[in-house]
């Protein structure tokens, strides 16, 4: 018999010192594998047998932990996007830190703090809901999720960032102390939680938009990439399994070359940031000597599933074969796989299994039901039901018919002119009819424009008088593979 260890990585942030520590106590259990958590946690299995060796090693380190509970879920972050897919915000490494270390106690329920600028961490999965001002420094709107239900509420406040734990403690101590007015009831009301905030202990100020949800746009957020003057590296596995053996090497070489974070995302994936040009080499040995394939396929990075399921893996592996055998586009989708009644998962396009049920109440073979998120934005709930009660033999048929909507719902919002615009780039881009460059790989775009100012090109330098040795600021693709586009087409993308 297996149980879960789970271990919380507050915002996702890792220490390699303390993560190496927890790889050697797990060791001392024979555990050969660990897997990251959609909250940006460690998960390990172990068995019965070997419990007891691996939590008495943790409780020596000191190191909290749950064992088949998640009674205090992991607070989650954007920070793991900052600097390499987040830029130009206000919001620093140095705030996200400042706040988690504020939060000095263990929420029981479920906290993100995200970027408004950003879709690549879910902004609307917990509960409470911190989402920086696009307007203000150093404000915070605060969306509401009640606990055990899809009922959301905007605060009308702007909470200033040194008093975002201070809110956050005052909030879940009235949501606790009022469980059936606010937990697990779809009659909850957010006006009536706040009745009971008492304001005037905090700095606040009035909001005059409300918040701005970001368009989703996953980025490509695996393999060796370059930013500024430094790499990124993101390491993506198929299965979610991560050797104990890898990942020890892995925090012994960010030790050897001064890194001290990684991150863990909520695609399950790790990040390491800040690697210097002479060090690429000996990340490129690490990845060789354990054989880590990387650049899978977009159409299989975009899809998230359920924490510890083999069926959503084996039903997403099926689903991604069709997607490559159709050669069916999915770019700008978020795909999810929920096989659990209360389990929940980011998705443009949601796959949710159930079972059909007789007459005499019991369960017959299981069916899939597809539902598309508002707008197919994956920051909103769940709008409309797509199709209902497919076998699996239809399902990809079917899931291929729900994303030719998508593709529908884009092409109608971009003639309506109300397509939000999902990127940076999009939003400075220069007025349709004049042309941008993208790269073939991974559809980054150079706008003459903005130039790349991290890169030391000055705004207005023209693609032919880039070097020849120019190359792609993500994928460092050659300047060859570009491609020159009209904006309109960009848009279509």
């Amino acid at each position: 018999m297996y149980q879960t260890i789970i271990i919380n990585f507050s915002g996702g942030i890792i220490s390699p010192g303390n993560l190496y520590n927890i790889l050697v106590a797990a060791t001392k259990a024979r555990i050969q594998y660990v897997r990251f958590g959609l909250r940006q946690q460690l998960l390990i299995d172990t068995t019965t047998y070997n419990i007891d060796i691996f939590t008495g090693e943790l409780d020596k380190l000191r190191i909290d932990y749950e064992i088949d509970s998640n009674n205090f879920p992991n607070i989650i972050s954007s920070y793991p996007a900052e600097e390499i897919f987040i830029r130009k915000t206000w919001l620093t490494e140095g705030v996200y830190k400042d706040i988690l270390d504020d939060i000095d106690f263990k929420p029981s329920v479920k906290v993100n703090i995200c970027d408004s600028d950003q879709s690549f961490t879910p902004m609307l999965t917990g509960n409470i809901n911190w989402i920086a001002s696009s307007h203000s420094e150093h404000y915070w709107h605060l969306i509401i999720r009640f606990p055990k239900t899809n009922v959301t509420y905007e605060w009308n406040q702007l909470c200033y960032t040194n008093h975002i734990a201070q809110v956050t403690k005052s909030l879940e101590t009235i949501i606790k102390n009022n469980p059936t007015r606010f937990i697990d009831n779809t009659l909850a009301n957010g006006e009536e939680l706040f009745a009971l905030l008492d304001q005037d202990n905090f700095i606040l100020k009035a909001a005059e938009n409300t918040v701005s949800l970001s368009s989703f746009n996953l980025p490509y957020y695996e393999g060796l990439n370059r930013y500024n003057n430094k790499y990124w590296l993101g390491i993506y596995r198929r299965d979610e399994l991560f050797s104990i053996a890898f990942l020890k090497k892995l925090c012994q070489l960010c030790l050897d070359t001064k890194l001290g974070q990684l991150c863990c995302t909520s695609w399950k994936t790790i990040i390491v940031k800040g690697i210097d040009e002479k060090d690429k080499k000996l990340w490129n040995a690490l990845l060789e000597e354990y054989e880590i394939n990387m650049r899978h396929a977009a159409n299989e990075l975009n899809f998230q599933v359920e924490d510890n399921c083999n069926e959503g893996l084996a039903l997403k592996s099926l689903l991604v074969k069709h997607l490559s055998i159709d050669d069916t586009r999915t770019f700008g989708i978020c795909f999810g796989i929920k096989t659990r009644k209360k389990s929940e998962v980011f998705s443009s396009i949601l796959i949710q299994k159930r079972h059909l049920i007789n007459l005499l109440g019991m369960k017959l073979f299981p069916v899939y039901d597809i539902l598309c998120a508002k707008d197919f934005n994956p920051n909103e709930r769940t709008g409309e039901i797509f199709s209902r009660s497919n076998p699996g033999f239809l399902l990809p048929e079917q899931l291929r018919r729900a994303i030719f909507k998508f593709y529908k719902y884009r092409l109608n919002a971009i003639k309506t002119g109300k397509q939000k615009q999902s990127s940076q780039v999009e939003e400075t881009a220069i007025k349709v009819g004049t042309f941008l460059y993208q790269c073939n790989n991974c559809l980054t775009v150079y706008n003459e424009r903005i130039g790349e100012i991290e890169n030391n090109i000055n705004p207005g330098t023209a693609f032919k008088d880039l070097p020849d040795d120019y190359c792609c600021a993500l994928c460092e693709g050659e300047k060859s593979n570009f491609t020159k586009i009209d904006q309109s087409v960009l848009q279509l993308l």
